[in-house]
């Protein structure tokens, strides 16, 4: 799509000042560009989009506040300023920009970018002002113009880093909300969201991004959950046009795990990390990459079946999930790797049995007989988690545990290849079992 031609302000193109205002060059002091653009901002505010004629007579100082002298000015006040203007001019001309050069709308936006960076002290004598461009921006959706832009992209991430990095605990909730008005109608309003963006969101999620600046990590769980639709969408096709991937195209740790490729991306090594976290956000996110688990489950290597049987523990176990309900299909192949031929896998099924029959009684009748296999396994260890898992679901609620289960405890305390090292574990499970004896009388087993 091509921009309009540009406006040409009116007469012989001489730049207007309000009433007041002497002409702002670079032949003035600092200060009295300062004291002269104070009173220019305060013209745009005071303007709304019926002036029609004070948009044509302003129309040449609006181009003169774009240009280099403005928006490389070194004074942080005068920048401040420049920028108030440039968001009002938005408001002011909206729909249509007085700006028509897509380098220079490109360069505006970062200029106002950079400015944002303000908002990071709210002790600023400046702040309301830096909240004034914040809210602005985020009223009129500004950087909607730059979906035009070929290279808008890099406008949107510089915004989102900013966003990001400058949120912290002094902010109230309405500096959060406009930060969420302005990356949400970015996310839902344009074509799609790159990679790159969408990564830039993401990192947030990771443990050590979470623990340095949690309000950042909630800004991005709140803008994943307000924009999960279009989100996930991305994420499906990202996942649908790389057949392996989940978020990060070639690089991906799934795409690492499948075709051996290095990986060179940041959060490549957090991926399940992210899922972990996505999962929590709103498990709608995951629906295009809980088929890429699945196959993760069948793969040929056996660390990354454990790697993948580790994650989907806790994503069926955690205390709200409804996964293994709404999700059959995985659940049944989650199953499937308690007879896994790798003895670590089969270890951490046993082990995922006794807190997901604490959160999920409901799921004990699919996990009675995989246990009950796993009561016989080769593998000593396994043998004793197996009873390790009843008891300890036992101890938490008796209603847990089925005669089924109770019998299978009973049946270990017979097994002659107990390692010595366990026998206190064997005189606690007896002592167990006869009080459950003396309460409910004779059991399967006995």
């Amino acid at each position: 799509m091509e921009f309009p031609q540009q406006q040409k302000p009116a007469g012989d193109g001489k730049i207007i000042y309000p009433p007041g205002v002497k002409e702002i060059t670079d032949k003035i002091t600092n200060d009295e560009v300062v004291k002269r653009l104070k009173m220019v901002v305060k013209t745009y505010m005071d303007m709304d989009q019926d002036s029609e004629e004070e948009k044509q007579q302003y129309l040449a100082l609006a181009l003169h506040l774009a240009s280099e002298f403005f928006l490389r000015n070194p004074n942080k006040d005068v920048r401040l300023l420049v920028a108030c203007c440039l968001a009002d001019i938005f408001r002011i001309y909206a729909p249509e920009a007085p700006y028509t050069s897509h380098d220079k709308l490109k360069d505006i936006f970062l200029f106002i970018t950079r400015q944002l960076k303000g908002l990071e002290d709210t002790k600023s004598p400046q702040f309301n002002r830096y909240f004034y461009l914040l809210e602005n921006l985020a009223w009129v959706k500004s950087y909607n113009i730059c979906f035009e832009l070929e290279d808008c992209n890099e406008i949107f991430i510089q915004l989102f880093k900013t966003l990001f990095s400058v949120i912290n605990n002094s902010h109230n909730q309405k500096v959060q909300m406009h930060m969420m008005d302005l990356m949400s109608s970015i996310i839902m309003e344009g074509d799609g969201v790159t990679q790159e963006l969408l990564d830039t969101i993401l990192i947030n999620l990771i443990p050590a991004h979470k623990n340095l600046n949690k309000q950042a990590y909630d800004l991005a769980k709140t803008l994943l959950k307000r924009t999960v639709q279009t989100i996930e969408t991305c994420i499906a096709n990202v996942s649908s046009s790389l057949h392996v991937s989940l978020f990060f195209h070639s690089l991906s740790t799934l795409n690492v795990l499948v075709m051996g490729k290095s990986s060179v991306s940041d959060l490549s090594e957090h991926v399940f990390d992210l899922i972990q976290e996505l999962f929590a956000i709103d498990p709608m996110l995951l629906t295009s990459v809980m088929p890429q688990l699945e196959f993760k489950l069948k793969s040929n290597d056996g660390e990354e079946r454990l790697a993948v049987v580790r994650l989907l523990a806790k994503l069926f176990g955690a205390k709200d999930s409804e996964l293994a309900s709404q999700n059959r299909p995985l659940w049944q192949c989650f199953l499937g790797r308690f007879n896994d031929i790798h003895v670590p896998v089969r270890l951490e099924c046993v082990k995922f049995a006794s807190h997901c029959l604490m959160n999920h009684p409901d799921l004990a009748r699919d996990l009675t007989e995989y246990l009950k296999v796993r009561s016989h396994d080769p593998e000593e260890a396994i043998r004793h988690d197996v009873i390790v898992t009843i008891i300890n679901a036992g101890k938490k609620d008796l209603n847990l545990v089925n005669d089924q289960l109770l019998g299978f405890v009973r049946e270990r305390t017979l097994d002659k290849r107990v390692r010595p090292v366990h026998s206190h574990i064997w005189s606690i499970t007896i002592t167990w079992l006869n009080v459950l004896n003396i309460f409910f009388g004779n059991w399967p087993g006995q």
